[in-house]
């Protein structure tokens, strides 16, 4: 069984497209087309369950036509619409030398001064020229990081973590 510690968010599929059972996947990382990996995970009624990809071929930088093994009809590619699409961190090859932002939700935040976790990663806002880390700290409020390699200590993928240099009174906003 496919636990969520083990995999990371990398799109959505979106609607059938074709009456032969393609699907359109909207994909924030393309780590799919840069392994060997032959398939994608999907989020099924809250069961992550693997999907064998019979054949993919781009659209944009952002979308792609994918047909699974064994979907082959329009009425079986709509019952994958809306379903969230997941990668396995192990199978992304260790030179990837650089982390993409789909990869880092779930990473813990230790606060470089004292040590202690902070709280977990739940999302990363890039949609403005100061990346954020949307935080869920450890007792339970919502905060936003600056993502800024200036605060960044540290990233451990080993164990999920980044230790940065918080700024004092950030936390409290």
């Amino acid at each position: 069984m496919i636990r969520k510690e083990e995999v990371y968010q990398i799109g959505r599929i979106g609607k059938p497209h074709g009456v032969k059972g393609e699907v359109l996947f909207h994909f924030s990382d393309d780590v799919f087309d840069r392994t060997e990996s032959e398939y994608l995970i999907l989020e099924v009624d809250g069961i992550l369950v693997p999907f064998f990809m019979e054949e993919y071929r781009f659209r944009s930088d952002e979308t792609a036509l994918v047909r699974f093994c064994d979907i082959n009809t329009q009425e079986e590619a709509r019952e994958l619409t809306g379903c969230d699409v997941y990668f396995l961190r192990s199978v992304v090859p260790e030179d990837d030398d650089q982390l993409t932002w789909a990869q880092i939700v779930g990473f813990s935040i230790i606060d470089e001064q004292s040590g202690r976790s902070i709280g977990t990663i739940s999302a990363v806002d890039d949609s403005t020229i100061n990346t954020l880390f949307e935080l869920r700290t450890t007792d339970g409020r919502d905060v936003l990081i600056p993502a800024s390699d200036d605060l960044i200590a540290d990233v451990d993928t080993e164990s999920q973590t980044i230790t940065m240099t918080i700024p004092e009174g950030l936390l409290d906003l």
